[in-house]
């Protein structure tokens, strides 16, 4: 069995946008493009490979597949770990449309693209890891598709861009596997789907009568 596992960069306000460069993607009119790099050191690098330990092969979005093929592949350096696990593993596309995959190893996911990830998870293989691809985690979300986040939390508000959870999303709850925090004020954090959102009331057994006058104000 595979698992679908999420990587991601975001905002304390839950942007994932453009974590990388200027021009990596301006849509919406996003103009903070590279908001992840001045909290990069040694400490939060070394993170990062330990998430990327594991064998995995890449589950990307068209949008995000088309920024990494377009980088990725014209890394000439022998020595970089990241460029030279990129550019031989599986890459996996989810498109409405079949695309043109220039990228060594990339395979679209079909018309279906649900259907075709439940049989990838059903097999054998490395893990599949999404990054990016703020699109596609909606879907996977809303599918219950999702096995595991590291979600690495920056300490920064952006106010606007596309988001690891949607307006709309369907609710669920999370269970925190391991969390780290950095130095620079980053925390990484492993996540779980864990069932049901579960409630509680911290309220007086019997509420006042301004307490009611509240509620009804509300309601009206």
């Amino acid at each position: 069995m595979r698992m679908i596992v999420v990587s991601t960069f975001t905002s304390l306000d839950g942007v994932m946008q453009a974590p990388g460069g200027p021009a990596e993607d301006p849509t919406g009119g996003f103009t903070l493009g590279g908001w992840t790099f001045p909290w990069f050191d040694e400490a939060l690098g070394a993170a990062m490979g330990e998430i990327f330990d594991r064998p995995f092969d890449l589950l990307l979005g068209r949008k995000t597949y088309d920024i990494f093929a377009a980088h990725w592949p014209y890394i000439s350096d022998p020595d970089d770990a990241f460029a030279t696990r990129f550019n031989r593993i599986t890459k996996y596309v989810a498109a409405h449309a079949e695309p043109r995959l220039d990228w060594t190893n990339s395979q679209w996911l079909g018309k279906d693209t649900v259907t075709a990830l439940k049989k990838l998870k059903s097999e054998d293989g490395p893990n599949l890891m999404v990054q990016g691809s703020s699109d596609l985690l909606q879907t996977l979300w809303k599918e219950k598709l999702i096995d595991e986040f590291s979600v690495l939390t920056f300490p920064v508000v952006l106010g606007k861009g596309k988001r690891l959870f949607s307006q709309g999303v369907p609710p669920g709850a999370l269970k925190t596997v391991k969390s780290r925090a950095f130095p620079t004020g980053v925390v990484v954090t492993t996540y779980r789907p864990d069932g049901a959102v579960r409630t509680g009331d911290f309220g007086n057994t019997a509420p006042s009568a301004a307490e009611l006058e509240r509620r009804r104000t509300l309601a009206q």
